[in-house]
């Protein structure tokens, strides 16, 4: 910890999807006279591949510092030495910028790296987004691994509340915030339809799906075999567009691109994808799309808002708490088709009409500053652990 009276708060983004989830609190913590807003970008954010999104956040933000991870294998030794390097240039960054916090939100790999080096530094973590499950990737170890090492905690619903603590956190140093999420559909002004086609170059048909899917990480049965069955799927659909958002670069996420691409250069009439829609032109298709397919925990926080249909697929969100918008189903095309039957059926309509998003107000962003300000020194990190009742 410096003396300094100004505060110094290191927000580190990987993606383009944590990206937009963080903004809003980014935003919050500039404005702040004592505070100093940090910006590390790390992973796909300085990916050619992955549409080099860093540019994004330079638009609103200064960047402090990048940490190149050289995501150029998604195998499993790949990925394993990329969070090496991360690590290694997490630990001379934080040298150079003697942050007071460092805020993580999430589970990913590169989040981990920098939590990791965090910890080693002794700089308190704020963790975003802890508590949840997911037992379909290795995104559950790493989530609960990253709670374990940080300090502060802002969970989206009260379950993952409770669950931070069951890992042995203390109550009153874990809030309950609600979803970032939530907030950018509350503040952004989103685009009509018709700037949204212009925006992707595209026009809506009579009906439209977005599509996310990501490799299942935990799972035997391969990404492209789980993949085909979603474009089968969809494939036989009428007068139906397709907007494809493209994979992470989780194990496989490169065999699952390779096949999106394929399928949009075979059927240009109906179907388009990008590497990043950015957080704007995503919530904009939110409202004009009639379902979104896929295994993104977007189909889960952010689709629900919009009283829209999320056809689920797999294992990858399983455990995380739902709206009843959402429909569950197996990485199976006839159980992919009945899940998308059911989803535009009159009977269904009714359900959405009475969807309700578990996941908070909107007001995330200034309740998590609210607690940084107020706890504007951290004398010590040791934590006892705090033991449940026995039953």
């Amino acid at each position: 910890m410096n003396n300094q009276k100004t505060k110094k708060i290191c927000v580190v983004t990987g993606t383009r999807a944590e990206y937009g989830l963080l903004y809003w609190l980014m935003k919050a913590i500039e404005q702040e006279t004592e505070l100093q807003l940090q910006v590390i970008v790390t992973g796909m954010h300085l990916s050619p591949e992955f549409g080099l999104t860093y540019k994004e956040v330079e638009k609103d933000f200064k960047i402090d510092k990048k940490i190149e991870m050289l995501l150029s294998s998604d195998t499993a030794v790949g990925i394993s030495k990329s969070m090496g390097l991360a690590q290694i240039s997490f630990a001379e960054a934080y040298e150079e910028l003697q942050p007071d916090l460092v805020v993580l939100l999430g589970d990913r790999y590169e989040i981990f790296s920098a939590a990791s080096a965090a910890m080693i530094a002794r700089i308190p973590i704020a963790h975003l987004h802890g508590g949840e499950t997911t037992e379909g990737a290795i995104d559950e170890a790493i989530r609960h691994s990253i709670t374990k090492m940080a300090y502060w905690h802002f969970t989206a619903a009260e379950p993952y509340r409770q669950r931070v603590i069951q890992l042995g956190e203390s109550p009153y140093r874990v809030f309950n915030v609600g979803g970032l999420g939530i907030e950018n559909i509350k503040r952004l002004k989103l685009l009509s339809k018709s700037e949204f086609e212009d925006s992707i170059d595209f026009k809506l048909a009579e009906r439209n799906l977005l599509v996310t899917y990501h490799p299942v990480t935990l799972d035997n049965a391969s990404a492209t075999s789980q993949f085909q069955a979603v474009l089968n799927a969809i494939d036989g659909l009428k007068n139906t567009n397709i907007i494809f958002t493209k994979a992470n670069s989780d194990t496989d996420g490169r065999a699952i691109n390779q096949m999106i691409g394929h399928y949009v250069s075979q059927n240009p009439h109906k179907s388009v994808a990008f590497a990043s829609l950015g957080q704007l032109r995503y919530l904009s298709a939110l409202q004009f799309v009639d379902a979104v397919v896929g295994n993104s925990s977007s189909g889960l926080l952010e689709v629900p808002s919009f009283r829209k249909p999320t056809i689920n697929i797999g294992d990858r969100q399983k455990g995380r708490l739902r709206a009843g918008s959402v429909i569950d189903c197996e990485a199976e095309t006839e159980a992919i088709a009945n899940a998308l039957e059911k989803a535009f059926s009159k009977e269904f309509e009714s359900v959405l009409s009475q969807t309700i998003n578990p996941y908070g107000d909107g007001l995330a962003s200034q309740q998590i500053l609210a607690v940084i300000k107020k706890h504007n020194q951290i004398d010590h990190l040791k934590k006892s652990f705090c033991n449940l009742p026995m039953f």
